[in-house]
């Protein structure tokens, strides 16, 4: 039986950080800023997806909230004249009305939205990538590899990427893995970046799972 552990949360505090950073001694305060945690991230990424949002960080204070948006196409989201901006921060309000550190119309919202400069370094924007070509029907050998070959001309170390489901409307599920380069994902050091992202296909769900080593 396979042993088998998050990548991103195997290298926690070596090479990635948490992407909500706040501590609460209280119980209740604490699983009520996980639970808006993971709407605001959630929201945010299911409603600027023409933005290819890859990452949204958290920080709390007692009195402010700062959300930094990482995205490859941040115009999309600020918008003209930044009214883009006021939808977030509307969003944002939505989910923090719950946590009573204080009222949430007391809470200080700052938004900071932070341009990805190399987007196939990131496998969430590689993963997604490859989930939206697989929907409108492109070939998965040819998309994959395509995929990859950006990432290795990105100056990655290597990328590893495994589908698994009814793979071009095959009948009977499988799952097939593709490589490219070095990717020790044994090693702590290392740093590998990994995402799961699902494709919705006509015959059901592929499931997209990508690793990246990135250059240490």
């Amino acid at each position: 039986m396979g042993q088998k552990v998050h990548p991103n949360g195997l290298r926690l505090g070596i090479t990635t950080n948490w992407h909500s950073r706040w501590y609460f001694s209280n119980k209740t305060q604490f699983r009520l800023a996980v639970a808006e945690d993971m709407r605001i991230r959630e929201e945010i990424m299911k409603k600027f997806t023409s933005a290819s949002v890859v990452q949204v960080d958290v920080e709390r204070q007692i009195n402010k909230i700062l959300v930094v948006i990482h995205a490859v196409k941040p115009g999309v989201i600020i918008g003209k004249g930044g009214k883009g901006l006021e939808d977030v921060k509307a969003t944002i309000m939505k989910f923090t009305k719950r946590l009573a550190l204080k009222k949430a119309k007391d809470q200080k919202i700052d938004i900071k939205i932070e341009p990805v400069k190399k987007p196939f370094a990131v496998a969430y924007y590689v993963a997604q990538t490859i989930a939206d070509k697989l929907v409108r029907g492109f070939s998965h050998r040819s998309t994959v590899h395509k995929a990859m070959n950006q990432v290795i001309e990105s100056g990655m170390k290597g990328v590893k990427v495994q589908l698994g489901g009814r793979i071009g409307g095959a009948e009977i599920s499988r799952r097939e893995k593709y490589f490219e380069g070095t990717v020790p994902t044994s090693t702590i050091r290392e740093d590998v970046d990994f995402a799961i992202f699902p494709a919705l296909t006509k015959s059901g769900y592929v499931g997209v799972k990508v690793w990246i080593c990135r250059q240490s």
